[in-house]
């Protein structure tokens, strides 16, 4: 499979404006993530923007820039308008705001696709660590059915606990996409569980497509707010 790693990223966070270019360790946190998933050693890495300080800044990496229009509601629409016209068959979704994410957890989220030629997306899960985090909406949870396929997510307590113990899944936001797929993506019409959970994955599944999920050990922190990067500034420097 020829494989690319797209980053999308922009200015215009509601919570935390500017939040790419944001300095971590003394160094814009873009810079952070792109180095993240230039260590995933899977293929060529690059940035979706609108913004050209986002790009300057990239571009100090050596990694290509792609412009893309400023009205795309999700990194998901970004990355789509960013490869259709690049060569290959795997896109994955390296989120701006995952300083500290693992390259192995990048090359684990591939992996479903050596095994089935007509999967159109992926992504990660690993157990519930904190077992208060089954009721905290901020956490998304997950069910899979057999086959290891999601069937669904939710910000609620799923499976709820009825009998007192829960083997819940929480979800890792790192996807993986089928190129073809990726391009009907932006043509997919919302979902009300997708509006009322705020979650877009639900749309994939709505749409019945499969969403192939892999579970591990996976540490992904995501910066939201400045307090996460400040919490991300620690994790890095081992304090």
């Amino acid at each position: 499979m020829k494989i690319a790693i797209g980053i999308p990223a922009r200015m215009g966070s509601t919570r935390f404006p500017g939040k790419p270019l944001a300095l971590l360790a003394g160094r814009p946190m873009i810079i952070h993530v792109i180095e993240k998933a230039q260590a995933a050693d899977l293929g060529p890495v690059f940035v979706a923007t609108d913004d050209e300080r986002i790009a300057e800044v990239a571009r100090t990496t050596g990694v290509m820039v792609c412009m893309t229009a400023p009205e795309h509601a999700s990194g998901s629409d970004r990355l789509a308008e960013a490869v259709r016209a690049m060569d290959c068959d795997v896109v994955i979704n390296v989120q701006g705001d995952e300083p500290l994410i693992d390259p192995a957890a990048i090359r684990a989220v591939v992996q479903p696709f050596n095994e089935d030629a007509y999967l159109p997306m992926a992504t990660l899960a690993h157990p519930l660590r904190n077992p208060d985090d089954l009721y905290d909406a901020n956490v998304v949870k997950l069910v899979t059915n057999a086959r290891g396929r999601a069937m669904y997510f939710s910000r609620a307590s799923i499976p709820f606990p009825r009998s007192g113990s829960s083997n819940a899944l929480q979800h890792v936001g790192l996807y993986a996409y089928r190129k073809e797929f990726l391009l009907i993506y932006p043509t997919l019409s919302p979902c009300e569980a997708e509006q009322i959970e705020q979650l877009e994955q639900l749309r994939v599944l709505h749409h019945g497509y499969a969403i192939a999920v892999t579970v591990g050990d996976f540490h992904c922190i995501g910066v939201d707010t400045p307090a996460d990067l400040a919490r991300a500034e620690k994790l890095m420097c081992g304090s």
